[in-house]
């Protein structure tokens, strides 16, 4: 009599794999639907995670800047991390909140939420570079364009995407990524704001001595020129964007090894 009932568990184990695996597929599926754009979905940076329950949880958010260290940083944590990052292209301070629910509210919906059911444990955050860029219409124009966001506004978007961040993770560890600089020549930026959005920044952590930073501002300038795509442009290379990625990992590992 004992074959036969191993027959019901054997079903019931086929039933849960198949259950898991088809909950996967919709949790990937959901993924895809939220990149959306064809050249992302392409990438390896913006692959479907999947989540081993054994590792912490990293969240990176940013612009194309964190887009291009994405990958380092996730090599760097390898077997120490679960590295996730936003589905898009982070922009200005004033989407942060309702990306961050838009990505919250698919990915935890009834159907995927066992595969986005974690809680972060650190949370990674820049914006800066769209807030301080000019636009004329959807061209880029320091001459004739306007500052999408003043510094006055940026602080009030930190502030609220601060307390944002608090309610939805408040066990997280929160560290904000200050804004790589703007070289001379950049045509919708100017040389030098990305100094002062760091410093009112800077001047809102004060208040939150509990947020960590990662100075890749500070990191960067050094090495500007050399790491830099080309004059006058505020993207880097592969060198510096490996090199930011192994920074990011530095400073998210030391926040990890203080929670362990």
């Amino acid at each position: 009599m004992k074959p036969f009932k191993l027959i019901p568990v054997f079903a019931l184990c086929l039933l849960t794999l198949t259950q898991s695996v088809f909950a996967e597929q919709q949790a990937k599926d959901a993924w895809e639907k939220l990149v959306r754009s064809p050249r992302f979905l392409k990438r390896a940076t913006f692959q479907f995670v999947e989540n081993n329950p054994k590792l912490p949880n990293v969240f990176l958010y940013g612009d194309s800047i964190s887009i291009a260290y994405t990958d380092a940083t996730r090599n760097a944590l390898k077997g120490k991390a679960n590295v996730y990052r936003l589905y898009c292209n982070g922009g200005d301070s004033s989407s942060f909140i309702q990306k961050m629910k838009t990505m919250h509210d698919t990915m935890r919906d009834e159907k995927v939420k066992d595969h986005w059911g974690f809680d972060w444990d650190v949370i990674h955050f820049n914006v800066g570079l769209h807030d301080l860029k000019y636009l004329n219409g959807r061209k880029l124009d320091r001459k004739n364009g306007k500052q999408v966001t003043s510094l006055e506004d940026y602080e009030k978007n930190l502030r609220a995407m601060i307390a944002y961040l608090k309610e939805l993770a408040p066990q997280a560890k929160l560290i904000f990524v200050t804004t790589t600089p703007v070289p001379e020549g950049e045509p919708g930026r100017v040389a030098g704001d990305a100094a002062k959005y760091n410093a009112v920044a800077l001047k809102v952590l004060k208040e939150y001595p509990e947020i960590g930073v990662n100075d890749l501002y500070g990191f960067t300038k050094p090495h500007h020129k050399e790491w830099w795509t080309k004059p006058g442009n505020v993207h880097f290379n592969a060198t510096g964007a490996t090199a930011q990625g192994n920074e990011s990992a530095r400073v998210i590992e030391q926040e990890l090894k203080k929670r362990d």
